[in-house]
């Protein structure tokens, strides 16, 4: 496996963008899995970090097989493979406002008290600890962009490579380590790969 755990991950992608430590860049992460990634690199890059909420909408009958992902805004992507899933508009707007209604709830766990950083004519790198589907790196992509950064960057450990020939028109460049042909599951890279919890992501926002 190409990664012990999330820290070498972190370690190995900070390494791959340490073209970027003096731009101070700010870097954004997907919750849960890619905030203790986001951690890390800002550190090693001497940049800031937050989160960018998104959600994946899944399939009928499978929740973690994604049919598009929603942004805090309510902007909705669709992968290609959405209808043959059985997941009709109806099915679609009802777990699109399950999902929003998630993310008001994590908005409001996650960063109480604090406004969101700006990302106006700054460096943004959005990080996660790995693709599968794409559709919550496209959709995160599509936020962050709304908020005008002079430069969009997408860095995970590890993806599939038909997703990131998908995600690579919404960012300006795209930084993965393992791109496989043969892929499963995102856990399958590491040798550690427990869930991160909300209270982890609280405290690694809270340590900054």
């Amino acid at each position: 496996m190409p990664f012990a755990d999330r820290a070498d991950a972190a370690r190995q992608l900070a390494d791959a963008l340490k073209i970027y430590s003096g731009e101070h860049p700010l870097i954004l992460a997907i919750p849960r899995g890619g905030v203790p990634i986001g951690a890390l690199v800002a550190d090693a890059l001497g940049g800031d970090l937050d989160v960018v909420l998104v959600r994946k909408l899944g399939a009928p009958g499978n929740a973690e097989l994604a049919v598009g992902a929603v942004d805090e805004s309510g902007w909705t992507y669709l992968t290609p493979h959405a209808s043959l899933t059985g997941a009709d508009s109806a099915y679609i707007e009802h777990e699109r406002m399950v999902q929003l209604d998630t993310l008001r709830r994590r908005r409001a766990r996650f960063t109480p008290s604090r406004q969101r950083t700006s990302a106006d004519g700054r460096l943004a790198i959005v990080v996660d600890d790995g693709i599968a589907t794409g559709a919550s790196m496209i959709a995160a992509l599509h936020s962050v962009r709304q908020r005008k950064p002079a430069r969009l960057v997408c860095a995970v450990p590890v993806a599939p490579r038909d997703a990131l020939r998908d995600i690579a028109p919404f960012a300006d460049e795209v930084v993965c380590l393992e791109a496989e042909s043969d892929f499963n599951a995102v856990g399958d890279f590491y040798r550690k790969f427990p869930q991160v919890s909300d209270d982890e992501v609280v405290a690694c926002l809270n340590s900054r």
